[in-house]
């Protein structure tokens, strides 16, 4: 058994690797750089991961999903490998304590969003870290012709010329060809290992349907197929509104979008992951860095504006390899308001002056300040307070973000935290004068490990179910002992972020590269289109149709997909053929047929299959279709 196979062995608890994962890790093991396009639930985190736990020093994993970040830092820690994370809306004290401990215990990943690269104290501890290899997650993310361009990304090759002998892996789930060039391009890959997985799934079925409207399809489809669904939206109000639906007619549904309270999200997410709830109702918000492998179905209520983001999430349904659906769900008008969205996305330049002027406005920032820091941004109070459409908000933030100016970070829950910093003679010295803290102290202690280390999430809700004691009462208590010195906390954060990473100017002086906003803009329209014309097609094998769109030009007919179905149940066997063939020859031996009773002769017969013979005969020469509507015999 080779080293890399006994590593996943050990930690993951498989015993053979999925296509192309083992040729990544070896060719990084070598020394090598590397692409890795594999699908959605294609095992990415694997091919870093693995190789990593190899390697002597830190594996530094630049991502953009703060979630994600979190969720894989905790599961690593599950399994006794040390993991840290630096993402926005930490303290300067936060970060520097996690880059000590990082850079001077056996820590094996660092996660950190893109926008830490360049802080100077990433700068000030990169040179102590001993990282031995480079991953870049969503490496899509550095492309301008890519659909989720972020431009901190640009900034990771910095990397390069300060770890010139570091490999980097470059991860991907939906890039297209030019955009996998341009990932090699801006990440300065040195003759990469290029290694693709099929995009097709083969237990995946697709299919789509233009309907007036969509609770009966809805319905129909969740009656016929029993289990977890996610049933993706474009709005938070249609969110609410199809849960409602479904569960008046029994369906244990709910729903899920970015605008619900942090501890709300996370408790519906939870009993959906349990299957508590069969069905999510969301917008896109729900699903980034969510792991359930038996969902069975995946229906989206809408056109999404890109292949790239339906595929991604279509790709949710049957991570366990059983059969499972994708079906797209759409009216004549959700085509209109696609189109509709171009000059909603890219707004005038009159128009981001004046978000940005709001933003300023907002955060009471001088011109001339703000330069590398964050700032918590309550979205809600903004739009009240400065009248502002919610679209245009958005839509100016990304386009900021795009030219440098302002970098905007969705809402993310981070827990509470704590961290004990009185010595332990003062601890025990609490069993004597205050039972109660010193049995909360001594819960955390044994509940919680690296906790005198560094900040460590903690549960409130869970240390009241161990003591057996009212939240509030734990939420009281923990106040007491930071009053007492004993511990630090940190308050549960779930505000969206602002990131300014050069200082704020006048808003009359702010300036858009309007050549570059004219390429995003026709990338957008193109992408649309790819979108409508998936939409459209009825004849198209759907799998061959997403994995061309791709680059994936191997893939076959998956027989399975809606299109595929339509095709068998419609196909031309060789005996109805011949039948066909034999009676149309014999009525042509007489004379010339009319062309409006070829049916009425062949009757009984499929007109599609009457065509395809006809079409047969014609291009062989047998008979020709005269001008006047007659068909003959040559």
């Amino acid at each position: 058994m080779s080293q890399s196979l006994t590593v996943l062995n050990k930690y993951w608890g498989h015993t053979a690797f999925r296509p192309g994962q083992l040729a990544i890790i070896e060719a990084v093991l070598a020394g090598k750089d590397a692409l890795a396009i594999l699908p959605t639930g294609g095992g990415k985190s694997i091919c870093y991961q693995v190789p990593a736990l190899q390697l002597s020093g830190i594996c530094l994993v630049i991502s953009p999903l703060i979630a994600l970040m979190r969720d894989q830092v905790e599961n690593l820690r599950n399994k006794q490998i040390t993991a840290f994370a630096l993402y926005s809306g930490m303290s300067r004290k936060e970060v520097i304590n996690t880059l000590q401990v990082a850079s001077s215990s056996n820590c094996k990943f660092l996660y950190v969003s893109p926008e830490r690269i360049e802080s100077d104290l990433f700068q000030e501890y990169l040179p102590g870290l001993n990282i031995q290899l480079i991953a870049v997650d969503e490496a899509h993310c550095i492309s301008q012709w890519g659909y989720d361009f972020r431009p901190p990304y640009l900034r990771i090759a910095q990397l390069r010329a300060q770890l010139p002998d570091v490999p980097i892996m470059a991860l991907t789930a939906s890039a297209t060809p030019v955009v996998q060039q341009d990932i090699i391009d801006k990440l300065q890959l040195v003759n990469p290992a290029w290694i693709k997985q099929s995009f097709a799934r083969p237990n995946l079925s697709y299919s789509a349907f233009e309907v007036e409207i969509a609770i009966p399809k809805i319905s129909n489809i969740l009656q016929q197929v029993k289990g977890s669904s996610i049933i993706y939206c474009r709005t938070r109000k249609r969110t609410q509104e199809i849960a409602s639906l479904l569960k008046a007619q029994g369906i244990e549904a709910s729903f899920y979008h970015a605008g619900l309270e942090a501890q709300v999200r996370q408790e519906r997410q939870a009993a959906w992951k349990n299957n508590q709830t069969a069905v999510m109702v969301c917008t896109n918000a729900f699903g980034m860095g969510i792991d359930k492998p038996d969902v069975r179905t995946v229906i989206h209520v809408g056109l999404p504006d890109c292949l790239e983001n339906y595929y991604q999430e279509a790709g949710r349904a049957g991570r366990d390899g059983k059969k499972s659906y994708a079906v797209l769900l759409f009216t004549a008008g959700d085509k209109n308001e696609l189109f509709a969205s171009i000059a909603e996305r890219f707004p005038s330049l009159e128009s981001i002056r004046e978000v940005y002027q709001a933003i300023a406005n907002y955060l009471q920032l001088p011109v001339g300040s703000g330069e590398g820091q964050y700032f918590d941004f309550d979205w809600s109070a903004f739009i009240h307070r400065f009248k502002l459409p919610a679209p245009l908000v958005l839509h100016a933030l990304k386009i900021l973000g795009q030219e440098g100016w302002v970098e905007y970070n969705d809402a993310v829950f981070i827990p509470p935290r704590i961290q004990f910093v009185a010595p332990r003679v003062l601890l025990e010295s609490l069993e004597q004068a205050d039972p109660d803290l010193d049995r909360l102290s001594k819960t955390l202690l044994r509940t919680y490990s690296g906790i005198y280390d560094q900040p460590v999430n903690i549960s409130e809700k869970q240390i009241a179910s161990l003591l057996k004691c009212p939240l509030e009462e734990i939420q009281t208590q923990l106040q007491d002992l930071q009053n007492r010195g004993i511990l630090t906390c940190y308050p549960q954060k779930e505000e969206p972020q602002l990131f300014f990473p050069v200082p704020r100017i006048r808003a009359e002086e702010l300036v858009i590269n309007q050549g570059n906003l004219q390429s995003r803009k026709k990338q957008y329209e193109e992408r649309l289109r790819a979108m409508l014309d998936y939409a459209a097609n009825s004849s198209a094998c759907r799998s061959q149709l997403l994995a061309s769109y791709f680059g994936d030009l191997s893939s076959k007919p998956c027989g399975t997909c809606d299109n595929c179905l339509r095709q068998k149940k419609h196909s031309l066997t060789s005996i109805e053929f011949e039948e066909i063939k034999t009676k149309l020859m014999q009525r042509l031996q007489k004379g010339p047929l009319p062309y409006t009773e070829l049916m009425a002769v062949l009757k009984h017969k499929k007109e599609v299959h009457v065509m395809e013979v006809l079409d047969f005969l014609q291009a062989e020469e047998i008979i020709q279709l005269k001008k006047d509507g007659t068909v003959v015999l040559c």
